[in-house]
This record gives C-alpha cells, structure tokens and sequence, in this order.
C-alpha cells in the first residue's frame, strides 16, 4: 500500500490510498473553494447523561446530485470534485460537512472505489484490503488527535438509509467522548466480568453463538452471526476468533481472510430479497474500544473490549422498511418481526454458489 497526504484548495487534508507502490499523486485541486465554516458543538443532555451534536451548517451539504455532478467521482476535464486526480483506487478527506469539527472531534469520508456505479460488495479481494487498511490507518493517525476518545468507521448504503450521495463511500467519525452505544457495552463488560469471576463477556458471546443456529458464515479467524437478541430484521454481527481491541490489534491472518468473508455477507445481503433493481440498505458499523477514558468501569481495560462489525438492513421484507416507531424512538426498546434463527437460516440460504 501507498499513502499520498494532500490538501484540497480550502486546506482540508486528502490522503490517496493505492494499491501500486508507484502510484503518483500530484494533482492541484483547481475549484475557488472559500474557508471552511462550521458550527458544530456537542452538548450533552442532562437527563439521560448522552450527547447529541449540534451541526446547523450541514443544512447546506450537496443532496442527492446527478451522477455526472457526483462530488466523489474523479475529476474530468472541467468537472471538478472533491478528488482532484481523474483516478483513485481509496481516498480519505476532511467531510466538508462534518457533524464533528475542532475541539468537537473530526469527520472523514471514505471513498471505496472511482467506480460510481459500483458498490463495497462489488470489490475484488484486493480492493476490500485495501479499504480496511485505510480504516486501520485512520484509526491510528486519528488517535493521535488529542481531542479523540474513540473513532468509528462505517458506511450507510442506500437512499432508505438517509444516504444523500449515490457514490459507493463510507464515513469516520472521530468523537471526542465514548459514545453511549460503546458505554453500555463497557458497563455490560464490567459487571459480567465481576460476576463470572474475571471471565469476558465477548468472548462468552462468542463461544456461545459460535456454536448454535445463528452462525451465519465462518472462516479460520472470522465468525459471523444473527445475535440472539438481533435489534434488526436481518442483522450480523462479524467478529475475529482472536479478541483485539480495535482495527490495529488485528493478525495478519485475520486482515488476509477479513475481505473474502466480509464481501461475502454483503453480497449475502443483495441476495435476500432478491432485488438487483433495488439493492439491500445496510449500515455497516465498526464497534472499537475507546482510547482512554473508561471511568465508571472498574476492573475493565482496552483490551479487555472486542472489536466487531455490525451489519444490518431496516428492509424487514420485500418492499417494506422498519420504522423506528413509538417503542424504539420513544423508549428504545425495539420490536423485531423477525426471529434472529430465521433471519440466520435465510442468510446461509442465499449463500453464493
């Protein structure tokens, strides 16, 4: 692999990731881009003790443009994009846009592929590595950023996700708080640590899932599963057979399996509805360990967390969403219409020849 860092015409870093070691990239961004402008601030509620960013400026953000104005596309002649170059194999830059800016913490877009028609499930082995080590170098360069506690790499796929750009690409949010999903998985590992005598929650879930119906693919360092408690219609978790605590920890073995099985789960998710026209809605989450503060977990380190990816669809059937109604958006307590062993049973079902 090959990093090429640049900055774009209005100083936000672009970092070119490519496969050839000769790669070249000296292309000059040519768009009269003003200063950046951001209100972003992060205030935290009171009552339930969490944190909701305050971004008045992403109001203005390029919604839902035509594919020959697609900002992520290579740049072509007079067609200027956020991607100077007219080629790319993975590009990183500063969002624009971002939901966390400064003190708030960073965003960053990922670009998996030049290719706008495409898709994550539509890259070969090489590609998919190449992506992860993107992730994998992002995480350690944005753990460096002393207002950093945690970074989460993910991608929202789909219009019905709330995806407003079309161009195969995915996101890195680098907060500068643990974010309360990650808290409630670290008070869970605590007390389950305290009860059991020093054992580890992971690596208990795992060991149970990894034998039952829920297994959804597994490989010598990567299991995939429909948890038992599946918040989702359809949802995976994917986790390495080796506990690390984040993108870094991860053997060489598990980096050289990780795309042949993770591609193979998306195009398991394209195939259960069996929809070509209208490909399956995902977000695909990284759960990694926060970087420093875990205070109010006693007993607990990073190495004690796991690190896992969580792939899911709010499409529950064919032509049909699940809304996050009353239950889930005014108590948090989801309903799922669909048992996890079914939806576990289906993934295998639509497994690729």
């Amino acid at each position: 692999m090959k990093k090429t860092s640049t900055r774009l015409a209005d100083g936000r870093e672009l970092i070119y990731y490519d496969v050839r070691d000769d790669a070249v990239r000296d292309a000059v961004d040519r768009r009269p881009l003003g200063p950046v402008s951001t209100t972003s601030e992060v205030r935290e509620d009171r009552l339930l003790g969490d944190a909701v960013a305050i971004a008045s400026h992403r109001q203005g953000r390029t919604y839902h443009p035509p594919a020959d104005e697609c900002p992520l596309c290579p740049s072509a002649g007079d067609r200027l994009s956020e991607i100077p170059d007219s080629s790319y194999d993975v590009v990183v830059f500063e969002n624009r846009f971002p939901s966390l800016a400064g003190d708030a913490g960073r965003c960053e877009v990922v670009c998996f592929t030049s290719d706008h028609a495409s898709s994550f499930a539509d890259l070969t082995p090489e590609q998919a590595g190449l992506v992860l080590e993107a992730w994998t170098d992002r995480t350690a360069e944005l753990s460096h950023l002393p207002s950093v506690e945690q970074v989460f790499c993910f991608e929202n796929r789909g219009a019905e996700i709330g995806v407003t750009l079309g161009h195969p690409h995915g996101q890195i949010y680098a907060y500068p708080f643990v974010t309360p999903r990650t808290d409630l998985m670290l008070r869970s590992l605590a007390a389950f640590k305290e009860a059991s005598g020093g054992q580890n929650l992971f690596d208990d879930i795992v060991a149970t899932e990894s034998a039952g119906e829920r297994v959804v693919l597994e490989g010598e360092h990567w299991v995939a599963f429909v948890p038992y408690a599946a918040h989702w219609p359809y949802e995976v978790h994917l986790y390495p057979k080796r506990r690390v605590p984040d993108l870094l920890g991860l053997a060489e073995g598990a980096r050289t399996e990780f795309p042949r099985v993770y591609l193979e789960l998306l195009r398991r998710f394209d195939r259960l509805f069996g929809q070509a026209e209208n490909p399956t809605p995902y977000i695909a989450a990284w759960h990694q360990a926060p970087f420093t503060a875990l205070e109010g977990h006693d007993g607990i380190n990073r190495d004690d967390f796991a690190l896992h990816l969580e792939l899911f669809t709010i499409r529950r059937t064919s032509g049909k969403l699940k809304f996050l109604a009353g239950s889930e958006s005014g108590m948090s307590v989801f309903i799922n219409d669909v048992p996890p062993e079914a939806a576990a049973e289906r993934l295998r079902e639509v497994a690729s020849s």
